[in-house]
């Protein structure tokens, strides 16, 4: 199995709707947050003043030239993907959740090439 298929079938339960999916968001947030610390941000909101539960609202992956952002709104998740020069976004593609997954696959495939770090983060997505 290459590491392609591999991360789509860990990533597969983000194809869920609802509760499920606000679940997967969150796993594929703290694997991301993990193995990529530094082209990671994740915004967490608390839907509830003094709420300690704090759900995923947002997350954006660069791995230039690329912006990998995806948006959960109470269940419905919007993705897309945007190409940056010099911290200015000249072009942005919406995609659907099972495209953002295989060009975010692809973006990291590309950057574990050229280098360590992404490689070691690509081994612990898969892990």
């Amino acid at each position: 199995m290459s590491a392609d298929d591999a991360f789509e079938l860990s990533a597969a339960g983000l194809r869920f709707d609802g509760v499920e999916l606000s679940v997967a968001v969150e796993v594929l947030a703290r694997k991301l947050e993990a193995a990529l610390p530094a082209r990671t941000r994740t915004e967490r909101r608390a839907r509830r003043l003094l709420s300690s539960h704090r759900p995923v609202r947002s997350i954006e992956v660069e791995l230039a030239p690329w912006v990998f952002s995806l948006r959960n709104d109470d269940g419905r998740v919007e993705t897309w993907r945007e190409k940056r020069v010099g911290g200015i976004a000249i072009a942005r593609e919406p995609l659907d959740l099972s495209a953002w997954i295989a060009a975010l696959t692809a973006a990291l495939q590309a950057e574990a090439q050229r280098s360590d770090e992404a490689r070691a983060a690509l081994a612990q997505l898969l892990g």
